[in-house]
């Protein structure tokens, strides 16, 4: 698995695509902190963008780099290597190269602007793991969908429709089912639709410890009061890592059973 994950990390990380990846974080992160010099408003401003972008990413990468090295990974398969192996070894170096260049990318900004020097350092942290969270479960669920459907097409087309759906649809479809039952109490149903999208829960926990959480509407108060305590905290942690290790189980078993 160490072997297929170099490669498939030394691959990616020479990769011009990543390059463009890591410089827009390190142009973006400039940028915003030259324009207002306040990393506390920087935070807020690039979690906006890396709770959307970073599973975008993740699930273009992942859905591209399986069909790309498909002729690789056959070879592999030839080989007396498990497929667990194999996969789990190539998912590593997807999620992992996109993770660093994330870090890289806002890192430096914000070194070069104090961050060490300011209280704002748990934040970024915060920011940044919300964001690996992120990379590592859209690139399994990808990886899920490009083994599902051998069209190249057909799986791109279903792995933009499903990264659609955690970052658009799935908020419009919970705010019309709000609307219409507003006359209910919907105090558990708030809570739970927010566990089921990792994208609103990575946002939630970050809001929340930024405190700011008047930005999350009339639920504020009720998100501040379950996720503001150290059982929600604990909860919310492990619900991401739930969110991490089912797709990865799925896409080990899926590719067990898959006739290539």
């Amino acid at each position: 698995m160490i072997k297929i994950f170099k490669y498939s990390f030394s691959d990616l990380m020479r990769s011009r695509w990543s390059f463009i990846y890591l410089g827009f974080y390190l142009l973006l992160g400039f940028v915003l902190l030259f324009l207002n010099n306040d990393l506390s408003k920087g935070i807020i401003t690039l979690m906006n963008v890396i709770v959307v972008l970073t599973p975008m990413i993740g699930t273009i990468f992942g859905v591209m780099y399986f069909y790309n090295s498909r002729e690789f990974t056959e070879l592999l398969l030839a080989q007396p290597v498990k497929r667990s192996v194999i996969f789990l070894g190539q998912f590593l170096g997807i999620s992992i190269s996109l993770t660093l260049s994330l870090i890289i990318g806002l890192g430096i900004p914000f070194l070069v602007y104090g961050l060490f020097r300011s209280g704002e350092i748990f934040n970024f942290l915060l920011l940044l793991i919300a964001g690996g969270f992120l990379t590592f479960i859209f690139v399994a669920l990808s990886v899920c969908i490009a083994l599902f459907n051998s069209n190249k097409i057909k799986g791109f087309g279903y792995a933009i429709l499903m990264w659609l759906f955690f970052a658009v649809i799935y908020d419009g479809l919970v705010l019309l089912s709000m609307m219409v039952f507003a006359d209910y109490p919907l105090d558990d149903f708030a809570l739970l639709v927010s566990f089921l999208n990792p994208i609103d829960l990575s946002r939630i926990m970050i809001l929340l410890k930024l405190d700011i959480s008047a930005l999350l509407g009339y639920t504020g108060a009720l998100f501040q009061r379950f996720f503001g305590t150290s059982l929600g905290f604990v909860m919310s942690w492990l619900m991401l890592l739930i969110w991490t290790s089912v797709p990865v189980l799925l896409m080990v078993r899926i590719a067990n059973k898959k006739n290539f």
